[in-house]
């Protein structure tokens, strides 16, 4: 137990961003794990008003923290980029949160027994297998400072008929291993001991090649996980018919971004998907936030499902070393699951559950 409470900054953002983090600090608090928190007032409102995105004195002020906890942030007055590259991305970088974790859990998920072991339509039509029930629990892994999002890129001829754009991916063996490291440690302690590499190594051979590498090395010293690879299209396939198939799946940027967005769709929606950005060396704090963004659409209507912001903070808390809490977090959240209402009737459900 720490020695004093935990302190955890706190970004409400934009949108329905503040709605759900209050439901997730509500959650917290209903813990009795000792923290303090401070918001900090960053996203789109900040940056109309101010011109601002993320100052360097907030960014200092940031590192003192033990975790940050982020609701959305995002408006459709600011340009695209402005912000996702300003504030979520400057965070990953500057504070090394290498590691997007993004868990997905459906306890029961009707699938077709033909369907998802791949035989044809016709097949599956007549199969007398018919329709199962599968839970389904699987986590990504997801390399979080490099690949194409490390901004590597530029123009050529800008705004004339000979335009030219270039948008590399950047790989270095040092952040593909440490990343791949890290989801087989994750495996180890996890029942079913399996990694798969999900990559597109026939077509990008020189950054697939370092990832085929990287992984198989990793592999070599961790020989009771077992391994599989997928092509991130046969992937996509496979997350819809048979994701059970799955149980640590590593990638890179890019294609862990649009996986991921997947996954929570085939396991609730992505108003249910939580995720972690982590500097599993702890030279700063962790972020913590919900996949989905900031809605402004359904702004103040309570429509806004707080569930993925409360499992973000039961992510944080067991990265705090509060297994117990973080723990009973989930399993009020899962005994919530049926709970139809407002934000702020689903977040006091799992309040009364914990």
């Amino acid at each position: 137990m720490p020695s004093r409470p935990h302190r955890i900054a706190v970004i409400g953002g934009d949108g329905i961003g503040p709605e759900v983090t209050a439901e997730a600090l509500k959650v917290l608090a209903a813990t009795g794990v000792a923290h303090e928190t401070k918001p900090f007032d960053l996203g789109g409102s900040r940056y109309l008003r101010t011109g601002e995105v993320l100052p360097d004195a907030v960014l200092e002020e940031l590192r003192a923290f033990d975790a940050i906890l982020l609701g959305a942030v995002g408006t459709p007055d600011v340009p695209p980029g402005v912000l996702e590259r300003g504030l979520l991305l400057r965070l990953r970088f500057e504070l090394d949160l290498y590691v997007n974790l993004r868990p997905f859990t459906a306890p029961h998920r009707l699938v077709d027994s033909a369907a998802a072991s791949g035989a044809s339509a016709q097949t599956a039509a007549a199969s007398p297998a018919g329709p199962r029930d599968e839970g389904l629990d699987l986590v990504v892994v997801r390399e979080n400072t490099e690949g194409a999002y490390a901004g590597e890129g530029g123009f050529l001829r800008k705004g004339t008929p000979h335009e030219v754009a270039t948008q590399g991916s950047v790989n270095t063996r040092f952040g593909v291993e440490r990343c791949v490291r890290f989801a087989f440690e994750l495996a180890e302690g996890r029942p079913r001991k399996h990694v798969t590499l999900v990559h597109k190594t026939n077509v990008l051979t020189f950054a697939g090649d370092l990832w085929q590498r990287a992984f198989d090395a990793v592999a070599a010293t961790h020989p009771d996980v077992e391994t599989a690879y997928n092509h991130v299209d046969a992937a996509c396939i496979y997350l819809v018919q048979d994701p059970g198939r799955y149980d640590v799946v590593v990638t890179d940027n890019m294609f862990g971004d649009i996986l991921t967005d997947l996954a929570g769709a085939v396991s609730g929606g992505i108003g249910r998907a939580a995720s972690a950005n982590l500097n599993p060396d702890r030279t700063g704090p962790s972020l913590f936030e919900p996949v989905h963004g900031s809605a402004p659409d359904i702004v103040g209507t309570g429509k806004a499902d707080p569930r993925a912001a409360i499992i973000s903070a039961a992510m944080l808390l067991e990265f705090l070393g509060e297994a117990d809490a973080a723990s009973r977090v989930r399993k009020a959240v899962a005994g919530a699951e049926d709970v139809r209402g407002s934000t702020s009737e689903i977040g006091d459900a799992v309040v009364e559950r914990i």
